[in-house]
């Protein structure tokens, strides 16, 4: 039964996650047809047509292949400038791809300025931004659903916990032993219930300041003052130590950090907008970072997968991947049934974040890549305008065309890596 619930809830992760890709291209439609641009196909998935149907100019349907979606905007490539001699190989192959796209203009399209090119460089903008946002709004709708109604566990600046001894990193376990070093937190005269107030002179706020500070103290001394039963107790100097914890902004890295020896209480609270903001902008932060070490990332679970190591549990996940760990947090026994629902937007929430994140990298053909054309042909306008110059006229998308296919390759192999690293050797979090 349990495999049963698992399989279930996994399929409607999946599900779900098809309608945010879904939602993402309704994201460049509306905007597009908005603006007058012609769009001839909106659909979901890759492959032949399970179904579809015309409404309009636009054909909306459904593939077999549900590993994302896609809306056709006509004009994306401009009419190819005339030559005088033989044309290069790239230029050869830009011509064939837009010798492709008009096949399907009409002389009413360009007349009636119902081609992606034709448009101001602030349409092309909105219509390229318009997947990433609809992703950052369903994402927001979640964290805000999660964070106004039920909360999340934040760590507060009283201690819950002081731990009494150094136990050595290769030490199969979790009690002190003769011999053990007292930790800083231990000698300092910390007790589980003091309220941090000051470190080294500075005011503390919140836990996420403190630790920051005991992080960046290494070695060096700390003088810190808590509040005990009403009254302000200066705690014993002590040194912190060093020792590898993970980077805040990508967990997979450990870091040479000062370490203390407490833990602080964990109070479930609520909050409203600014605090989602807030929390979207640093998981924003940790997409981009990963993002940016995302081939390494991917090759190290290839060198798993070969060497027969466990998966990394802050490494890349496919679909997959992530579908299968939102079933699995359905029937843990460790959560309450709050806790999974939580726990189950929150990573509905994550992915749409960083399918934001994602499609916003200059580079394509992602969005951010046509944006970068955009913001590039309208830089070129405008260097234009003011030396009097005649206007260039629309930036030839079609001769990236290389570069999209190189990006494209490589995130299709990365995804097959994945894939294939999710079925013979799923990430273990529970």
């Amino acid at each position: 039964m349990e495999l049963v619930t698992t399989i279930v809830f996994g399929v409607l992760f999946f599900a779900l996650i098809m309608v945010s890709v879904a939602l993402h291209e309704v994201g460049h439609m509306v905007p597009a047809k908005k603006f007058g641009v012609r769009v001839p196909q909106y659909m979901v998935g890759f492959g032949p047509r399970i179904w579809s149907t015309t409404r309009g100019d636009t054909e909306y349907g459904l593939k077999w292949f549900p590993l994302g979606g896609y809306v056709r905007l006509l004009g994306m490539y401009p009419p190819g400038s005339k030559r005088d001699g033989k044309a290069s190989r790239l230029a050869e192959f830009a011509d064939s791809a837009r010798a492709y796209e008009w096949e399907t203009i009409t002389p009413d399209d360009v007349v009636g300025g119902r081609l992606f090119y034709q448009k101001k460089t602030w349409q092309k903008l909105i219509i390229m931004f318009g997947g990433p946002l609809m992703n950052i709004l369903i994402a927001f709708g979640l964290f805000w659903a999660i964070t106004g109604l039920y909360g999340v566990y934040r760590p507060q600046t009283t201690i819950a916990q002081v731990q009494q001894c150094v136990i050595p990193a290769d030490a199969n376990r979790s009690t002190c032993e003769p011999g053990d070093p007292p930790t800083p937190a231990a000698q300092a005269g910390f007790t589980v219930g003091d309220k941090v107030l000051t470190f080294n002179g500075t005011q503390i706020t919140s836990y996420d300041q403190l630790s920051g500070l005991i992080r960046a103290n290494l070695d060096g001394e700390a003088r810190i003052s808590v509040e005990r039963a009403g009254s302000v107790v200066a705690l014993t100097p002590v040194h912190t130590i060093v020792t590898g914890v993970r980077d805040n902004w990508d967990p997979g890295k450990v870091i040479p950090a000062g370490w203390l020896g407490v833990a602080p209480e964990q109070v479930l609270t609520t909050g409203g907008p600014l605090v989602v903001l807030d929390d979207m902008w640093t998981m924003t932060v940790q997409s981009a970072t990963a993002l940016v070490q995302f081939p390494v990332k991917v090759w190290n679970v290839v060198v798993d997968l070969v060497t027969g190591q466990p998966r990394d549990i802050y490494g890349p996940l496919s679909i997959l991947g992530a579908s299968q760990v939102a079933g699995e947090v359905v029937t843990t026994p460790d959560l309450p049934w709050q806790a999974k629902v939580v726990t189950f937007a929150s990573l509905l929430g994550s992915i749409n974040l960083f399918l934001a994140v994602f499609n916003l990298v200059p580079l394509p053909p992602l969005d951010g890549g046509h944006m970068l054309g955009a913001v590039w042909e309208g830089l070129r306008r405008r260097f234009a305008q003011l030396v009097r110059r005649p206007d260039p006229g629309p930036f030839d998308t079609a001769k990236l065309l290389p570069v999209a296919y190189v990006v494209g390759g490589l995130l299709m192999l990365s995804g097959a890596v994945l894939i294939l690293a999710d079925i013979i050797s799923p990430m273990q979090l529970f």
